[in-house]
């Protein structure tokens, strides 16, 4: 399948390109209302969120994006280490992306916890439309001062040395990189004391939207690409030419790139190229230490240094920056 190109695949393939994408991701949804109305919210939440992730593995070899996403990249073993440990949890496997934030909430936050500062008397789905809003905010711009500014590029730039997409790879962060999201959208939450349901909703909005957009499943979401991240408009961001990638940097809504003029969703169904010009260490180890350094830096922003000069015959002896990653300025 070409992934510039309209499938030319079966009425059945084609319609679930069309309905996939909502039947998973408010069927998702569904599950984890039913899960925190339940005696084990996080387990429950957790069997859901596992059951999302098989069902896209399977969409992912029954109606694949890109087929040559599907080949092996040597990353999936580091993929998975990065998942567990920037959420900082011993869930199983993927399973455990991005549930920390219901973990702390729960420790944190009681139940009858009510507040002068948040709106305590409007509906749930209003709470949570309005915390979604405020926690985007700090996503995005988290997110894109992480594309702009070359001190933070150096630890996102981890999760974009990827040159393909699939759910395994959804939670491919540096600690750092993670731990500087997780504070910006949730501490306003924490200022305006918000309750304990409207963080369980917002860490289960943002686990189950993170599983959909890296997933290599074709998809047809125009109806849903202006309001909602989806897999379309998440592959554009991980695009390796800058003006492409630096887009799409809301992670559940697109309310903040509308804002400030970075949405980005052309007709063509992805980029020809995904990664960044630079270059990540090839081990778990490695690739948590390498920004650390500045050598280790430069390699990710994809400048030589001395020694790397001296030791290849290829280059004439100047340490001039080479052209830094896609997404840095």
């Amino acid at each position: 399948m070409q992934h510039d190109q309209e499938p030319s695949d079966t009425a059945v393939t084609h319609l679930l390109s069309l309905i996939w994408w909502p039947l998973l991701y408010f069927g998702a949804l569904l599950g984890a209302g039913m899960a925190f109305a339940s005696d084990a919210p996080l387990f429950w939440f957790n069997t859901v969120y596992a059951t999302l992730f098989l069902a896209i593995v399977a969409l992912e070899r029954l109606m694949p994006h890109r087929e040559d996403w599907l080949e092996h990249d040597g990353e999936a073993l580091n993929d998975i280490g990065h998942t567990l440990l920037t959420k900082g949890t011993a869930q199983l496997a993927v399973a455990a992306t991005a549930i920390a934030p219901m973990a702390m909430a729960t420790l944190t936050r009681a139940n009858d916890h009510a507040s002068h500062l948040w709106p305590a008397h409007w509906p749930l789905i209003a709470q949570v439309v309005l915390a979604l809003v405020i926690a985007e905010f700090g996503l995005y711009w988290s997110h894109r001062i992480a594309h702009e500014n070359l001190f933070f590029w150096r630890f996102h730039a981890l999760h974009h040395s990827v040159v393909r997409l699939w759910v395994v790879n959804t939670g491919r962060f540096h600690v750092i990189d993670s731990l500087i999201k997780m504070v910006l959208s949730q501490a306003p939450l924490y200022l305006l004391d918000a309750p304990l349901p409207v963080f369980l909703w917002v860490g289960a909005v943002t686990a189950i939207t993170g599983l959909l957009t890296h997933c290599n499943v074709e998809t047809r979401t125009a109806l849903f690409d202006p309001i909602f991240a989806t897999p379309k408009l998440h592959r554009w961001h991980h695009s390796k030419t800058l003006q492409e990638g630096n887009s799409n940097y809301c992670e559940n809504i697109m309310v903040w790139d509308h804002v400030f003029g970075t949405y980005l969703n052309p007709a063509k169904a992805s980029p020809d190229r995904l990664g960044i010009s630079g270059k990540v260490a090839s081990g778990f180890l490695g690739q948590i230490v390498q920004p650390f350094s500045r050598k280790g830096a430069r390699q990710i922003l994809g400048r030589q240094t001395v020694n790397d000069v001296q030791a290849d015959p290829r280059t004439d002896g100047s340490t001039s920056p080479a052209p830094s990653s896609a997404q840095s300025p």
